[in-house]
């Protein structure tokens, strides 16, 4: 099987600045810097108001398109897919981007590939922006699941009353889950199959701890069930679950992609810092 990360070759970051000091995709007297934001993220969304910040870059926001009505974003915005990496790669060489951040959600695996042989036959810099993620502190009742299919095969071990926070797109996962309850909360009705006992909350993050806990008494929770997301915009629902002695099934993440010359950072402030040093040559 063909590695997923796409071809190894020359440090992309290397065969970038060449280009650079060449004078391609503008800067360096050519006008402000093309950055593409592979974006969908609070963090996505924070690092695009820093570059927009600056007047010598472009930033674009690329959205996949799965949310009907995103949140504003600073700088410009690009909805849609790109097709898969030949495409991505073609779009990138076309639009001068000089600099790509992938700032997409933890789970996002395939764009994330996409970006990272996209980049690499473009021979432009890749950031990847990876927020770190949830580990359980003193009093916490985690339990892990590889996917999503080893959660649901678990759920009924653990808990009749859950708290499903996985987002809209992979909820089928649970769908022949039928011994326990569901309160679905998602920002848009997911498209595929729900469980057979369900109740739908549409609601969009951030949330706060109070309201965490109010949910989880008012619905009688008894498991929460999330994917690793990392940060602080999700995190209430894990502390309120601890207050309340309630376990929670933590789908961990899968391998993130990335070539040998990728840039890794934690924080928004850390990739446009990254940015900035790439663009600086």
């Amino acid at each position: 099987m063909a590695d997923p990360r796409g071809p190894t070759g020359p440090d992309p970051v290397t065969v970038a600045r060449r280009g650079l000091d060449a004078g391609g995709g503008g800067g360096a007297g050519g006008g402000p810097s093309t950055v593409l934001v592979l974006g969908g993220t609070a963090d996505a969304r924070e690092l695009a108001g820093l570059l927009d910040a600056r007047p010598d870059l472009r930033p674009i926001t690329s959205l996949a398109g799965r949310v009907a009505d995103p949140a504003a974003l600073p700088g410009e915005v690009r909805v849609g897919g790109f097709g898969g990496p030949a495409e991505l790669a073609s779009w990138i060489t076309s639009e001068g981007v000089r600099a790509v951040v992938d700032a997409t959600h933890p789970f996002a695996a395939r764009i994330s590939a996409n970006a990272a042989v996209a980049t690499s036959a473009a021979g432009v810099p890749l950031v990847a922006l990876r927020r770190p993620g949830w580990a359980a502190g003193p009093g916490d009742d985690w339990h892990d699941a590889v996917d999503l299919a080893d959660a649901a095969s678990r759920v009924a071990g653990l808990g009749r009353r859950v708290l499903l926070a996985i987002g809209r797109q992979e909820v089928g996962a649970f769908a022949a889950v039928d011994d326990a309850w569901f309160l679905v909360r998602a920002i848009e009705a997911p498209d595929g199959p729900l469980p057979p006992h369900h109740e739908l909350l549409l609601d969009r993050g951030p949330y706060a701890l109070e309201g965490e806990r109010d949910l989880l008494a008012e619905h009688g929770i008894d498991l929460v069930v999330t994917k690793d997301s990392g940060g602080d915009a999700t995190r209430a629902k894990l502390d309120a679950a601890r207050e309340r002695g309630i376990p929670v099934l933590v789908v961990r993440r899968p391998a993130a992609p990335g070539g040998p010359g990728t840039v890794v950072v934690d924080t928004a402030a850390a990739a446009a810092e990254a940015v900035a040093q790439i663009l600086a040559g």
